[in-house]
């Protein structure tokens, strides 16, 4: 009896990913006196009280909104806290897509990192993090390095206009990415020798292209890649795509399949045809590649060493098999996607 509703919840899902993908929510961490709330969330700039916050933070968020993410949650401290501990407690159990912290200094960037890596890891959040000059070497994690960017009269640090990244990922739909984006606003930054080693550094840069200051190219601080990280890890939009697809799956599943459907091959087989559906229809967005097999399936490899690893000998079971032999609570699956990137570079040839 589930499995419509299933089906309608991933088919609207693919419908909606490109829409969705504009409406991020930024999360500001701010040390402030004039506001008294721990936290507070603002949908638009218009919601935001010109005499609620001190001058700069109000600043921040007026950047943040610059970006039109769907909502920025704000979570208060005083300007005595010595730590960011309450705020980040605060933050775990919310859901947002970029956290930044632009008043942060360079001693606590690492502290923030690793909580990002924690949630994302250990807790399969989908949390990331704008921080200035914090080679995380994480897909989590947007090392934001640009100096020097003044807007009219005013000069701000790396770690300020974090705030400002943060907005524009949160607020770009999937049909582009992140580089080349034009920070109009911006006057002038410190510009750098060699932006290529920066961008093969992991860092997100600002460049001058002559007319417009705009992101070099929407990398994450990913520089280290393995089997199961490849290069593909280091672009944000790519990521951005992959988190929202595990937040699909992954809530679609509490909702309509924890503790409803006994755990056997055919309802397995149900909720892994309703994945494919959603796969099917973000190929029809071209968020995934519609020439490519996006596909899921259960996952034969850890289905067999779960049995294995209670003494049963499954030697002589075939992959088709393993399919069928459910373990206790577990669905174990695996599946194979190409999601499409932006066209950023260009190979040119011309034979004269």
């Amino acid at each position: 009896m589930g499995l419509p509703e299933i089906n309608i919840e991933f088919i609207g899902k693919a419908v909606t990913a490109i829409k969705r993908s504009q409406l991020g929510i930024v999360a500001l961490i701010l040390k402030d006196d004039v506001q008294t709330a721990d936290t507070v969330t603002y949908k638009s700039i218009e919601e935001v009280p010109t005499d609620g916050w001190s001058p700069a933070n109000l600043d921040y968020i007026e950047k943040t909104f610059m970006g039109t993410p769907s909502k920025i949650i704000i979570e208060r401290l005083p300007t005595t806290a010595a730590d960011y501990n309450a705020a980040l407690t605060r933050l775990n159990n919310k859901r947002f897509n970029y956290l930044a912290i632009p008043g942060i200094e360079d001693k606590d960037t690492t502290i923030i990192a690793t909580w990002i890596k924690t949630k994302r890891e250990n807790q399969k959040k989908t949390f990331k993090a704008v921080l200035p000059n914090n080679e995380a070497d994480h897909e989590g994690i947007i090392n934001f390095t640009t100096t020097g960017i003044k807007v009219g009269e005013k000069e701000y640090t790396t770690a300020e206009y974090t705030a400002r990244i943060a907005g524009i990922m949160a607020g770009l739909p999937f049909t582009r990415s992140s580089t080349y984006f034009v920070l109009s606003e911006v006057d002038s930054i410190n510009e750098l020798e060699d932006p290529d080693k920066a961008v093969d550094d992991g860092e997100l840069i600002l460049i001058n292209d002559g007319e417009n200051i705009k992101i070099g190219r929407g990398v994450n601080s990913l520089t280290t890649t393995t089997g199961s990280k490849t290069e593909d890890f280091k672009s944000i939009r790519i990521m951005e795509v992959q988190d929202m697809i595990k937040d699909d799956i992954a809530m679609t599943f509490d909702k309509y399949y924890v503790g409803k459907l006994n755990n056997i091959y055919d309802n397995q087989v149900l909720f892994i045809r309703s994945i494919n559906a959603y796969f099917a229809g973000l190929g029809d967005q071209e968020i995934l590649d519609p020439n490519f097999a996006n596909k899921a399936e259960v996952s034969v490899r850890k289905q067999r060493l779960a049995w294995e690893g209670i003494g049963t000998d499954t030697s002589e079971w075939d992959d088709q098999k393993v399919r069928e032999m459910s373990f206790k609570r577990n669905v174990f699956l695996g599946g194979n996607i190409k999601i499409v990137d932006a066209m950023e570079d260009l190979d040119l040839d011309i034979a004269i």
